[in-house]
C-alpha cells in the first residue's frame, strides 16, 4: 500500500503553492489555512499572507489587527490569533526557528495533533503520522471499518494504523498522498475506484458500497440566531465596534448591535442593545433589510437599519474597542461575512452592488 500510494502521488499530485516550498513557516501557514477549509479558497490567502509575513519574525512584530485583515473571508478567526500568538512564541523561544518534534510542536497555540504531525513530516521529514477527514475516509474503507468515526477507540485506531503507514522513506510525501487520495479520488460521494492506486485491496470497493463507508453520527441540528445591528452616523462618521477577543467573529469588527432574546420585537431589541452595550439611544429606525449568514452549526439572520438622532456618549459593555470612522474606511477594518454581507447590503460595500435584490442578499452563504 504504501509504495502504490507514493507511486501515485508522484505523479498525480496537484501543483499546489505550498508544495512548492520547503520553508516550514510556509508550511505551518498552509496547514494552518487548509484546516476546515478548501483549497481553492485558501490559495489567494495563502499568497497574500506570505507576501505580507514572509517569516515569522514580519508575523511575531505584526498587529493583530493586520493579521484579521488578511485573514478577513477565511473565517475561523480563532486560527489568526493563535498563528500570531504562536509566532511570537517561536522567536521568544526558539530564535525564531520552528521547532521539529512533535512535542515540542504542540507546545504552540493552536498546533493540535494533525498539524504537529503534518509539519514535522512534510516541512522536518520526520516519521509521524497525520488524520484528518480525508485520511480517515481512506482508510476505514480500506479497511472495511464500519464503526462509528466519532468514537476515540476508532479514532485511535487510525492513528496506530497511520503510524505504522508513515513508517520508512518519504514520509511527508506518503502523508500528503494519503490527504490527496482522499481529496481528488476516494472522495465522499461517487469515488473514483477504478483510478484508485489500492483499489485491489479495498475492502470497501470489494463489499460494493464504498459510499457508506466512513460511518458518523447524525449531524448536529444547525443553531438558528437573529441578531440586529445599526447603522449610526454623526458628522459623517460611522460608529464601528470590535467584539473581544476569543468566542465566535473574536477580535472583527462590526456595525454596533447585538442578539435578540426570544420572541423580542426588533426595533425595541435593537435600542436594547444598543443601551446596554455602548449606553446610547436612539431616535427613528430606518428598516434597511436582512441578510443571513450560515456559520458551521449556526445560521443567523441579521435585521439591519439606519439609527437616527444617536444620543449620549459612547460607554461600552462587553466589547473592546469603538471608532467613528468614514463611511469608506470601514471595509479596510478587520471584518467578517455577516458585516461584509451588511455593508453591501447598505451600498457601503463591494461585495454586491446594492441595487441587487435583498433576496440574493439573503441567499448568500460564506
Amino acid at each position: 500500500m504504501r509504495s502504490r500510494l507514493l507511486s501515485w502521488y508522484l505523479e498525480n499530485r496537484r501543483d499546489l503553492p505550498w508544495r512548492r516550498s520547503r520553508d516550514p513557516f510556509a508550511i505551518w501557514i498552509s496547514e494552518s489555512m487548509l484546516q476546515q477549509t478548501r483549497v481553492e479558497t485558501v490559495i489567494p490567502y495563502y499568497e497574500r499572507f506570505l507576501s505580507r509575513f514572509p517569516d515569522v519574525e514580519t508575523l511575531a512584530d505584526s498587529d493583530i489587527e493586520d493579521v484579521y485583515g488578511l485573514w478577513a473571508g477565511l473565517g475561523y478567526y480563532s486560527r489568526a490569533r493563535n498563528l500570531h500568538a504562536a509566532a511570537k512564541m517561536v522567536v521568544e523561544e526558539y530564535g525564531g526557528n520552528l521547532p521539529d518534534h512533535v512535542d515540542e510542536l504542540r507546545r504552540l497555540k493552536g498546533v493540535g495533533r494533525y498539524t504537529a504531525g503534518a509539519l514535522a513530516s512534510i516541512a522536518f521529514d520526520r516519521e509521524e503520522p497525520l488524520v484528518d477527514g480525508n485520511v480517515i475516509r481512506v482508510l476505514t474503507r480500506w479497511l472495511g471499518w464500519r464503526d462509528d468515526v466519532s468514537k476515540k477507540s476508532v479514532v485511535d485506531g487510525l492513528w496506530e494504523l497511520a503510524g505504522r503507514l508513515v513508517q520508512g522513506p518519504q514520509p511527508g510525501d506518503l502523508n500528503q498522498a494519503l490527504m490527496e487520495l482522499g481529496a481528488t479520488i476516494c472522495i465522499p460521494r461517487s469515488p473514483k475506484c477504478p483510478e484508485c492506486p489500492i483499489r485491489r485491496s479495498c475492502e470497501a470497493r470489494k463489499m460494493g458500497d464504498p459510499e457508506s463507508i466512513p460511518v458518523k453520527p447524525r449531524k448536529q441540528r444547525v443553531l438558528a440566531m437573529r441578531g440586529v445591528a445599526a447603522w449610526i452616523e454623526r458628522k459623517g462618521r460611522v460608529l464601528v465596534v470590535r467584539r473581544e477577543e476569543g468566542g465566535l467573529l473574536g477580535g472583527m469588527w462590526e456595525l454596533p448591535g447585538g442578539t435578540l432574546e426570544a420572541r423580542e420585537p426588533l426595533e425595541s431589541g435593537l435600542r436594547r442593545c444598543l443601551q446596554e452595550t455602548l449606553s446610547l439611544e436612539v431616535g427613528h429606525l430606518e428598516a434597511q433589510g436582512q441578510i443571513e449568514h450560515l456559520f458551521s452549526h449556526r445560521k443567523l439572520k441579521l435585521d439591519l437599519y439606519r439609527a437616527h438622532d444617536a444620543r449620549g456618549r459612547v460607554h461600552r459593555t462587553g466589547l473592546a474597542e469603538h471608532r467613528w470612522v468614514a463611511p469608506s474606511s470601514i471595509e479596510k477594518l478587520p471584518h467578517g461575512g455577516p458585516t461584509r454581507k451588511a455593508l453591501a447590503l447598505l451600498g457601503q460595500g463591494s461585495e454586491q452592488s446594492p441595487r441587487q435584490s435583498l433576496r440574493t442578499h439573503q441567499s448568500q452563504q460564506n
